[in-house]
């Protein structure tokens, strides 16, 4: 059974209204992943976690990207769905800022920096997320893990037809990555556990908006069965 056919209740039942469900109801079509999947991690870095479990209220000085309590709130998760695809052999790709100064071509967003911040800092992957020797990094300086490298070839020369998104920020960078892997033709599944956000609206609205128009946004139990499942044919 695909995710899609499964009906389930999501995170932003409460926030959207009935103008919207009518226009949701005009959205449909076949939303089966394929059979050779791809696990895409978006920007886990200490940036978005900081270095401990912090509302965003108090991390904020300290971490100027923190998404707060959000990111620990998805770390299980990510968890889960990254063991579960190194177990099934599914490829799993890292995205994270670039960091070289000679590479830098500005940030991925307009965010408004501090006096004296470094925005070269903190792009280190919080240790459960580190990728593996075998697994692919990405280095990004806009939203998009596609614009401006090599992720489209790399996907398919892995001859991969779904990606599975996991990481943040769901409104920026995940949103933008889902976007391009739709536009590129390739089937998409949003992890809804293990995606997030500084802002709990801007999460729920963006969630929403991509599951009618480029992705399925699918529950982490959901999508570790489809790993386990597939993996054996990535």
């Amino acid at each position: 059974m695909s995710p899609a056919e499964v009906p389930r209740t999501h995170c932003w039942d409460d926030v959207i209204g009935p103008r919207e469900r009518l226009i949701a109801g005009r959205y449909g079509g076949d939303r089966t992943p394929g059979t050779r999947p791809v696990l895409l991690l978006i920007d886990c870095y200490r940036k978005v976690f900081g270095d401990r479990r912090q509302p965003v209220a108090d991390a904020i000085e300290r971490f100027p990207a923190t998404c707060g309590t959000a990111a620990w709130d998805a770390l299980g998760p990510l968890e889960t769905v990254l063991a579960t695809a190194r177990a099934a052999g599914v490829p799993v790709l890292h995205t994270t800022g670039e960091s070289r100064p000679q590479a830098r071509v500005g940030a991925t967003t307009q965010r408004r920096r501090r006096p004296g911040e470094d925005g070269a800092e903190g792009y280190e992957f919080v240790e459960p997320l580190t990728p593996l020797p075998s697994e692919l990094v990405i280095r990004k300086s806009r939203a998009s893990a596609f614009f401006g490298t090599p992720l489209s070839t790399w996907l398919r020369q892995l001859d991969v037809d779904t990606v599975v998104v996991a990481g943040e920020s769901t409104s920026g960078c995940v949103r933008a990555s889902v976007v391009d892997a739709y536009s590129h033709g390739f089937r998409v599944l949003v992890v809804e556990e293990a995606t997030f956000d500084r802002s709990e609206l801007s999460h729920k609205v963006n969630l929403f908006d991509m599951h009618l128009k480029y992705a399925e946004v699918a529950h982490l139990d959901t999508v570790v069965e489809y790993l386990g499942r597939r993996g054996g044919t990535a």
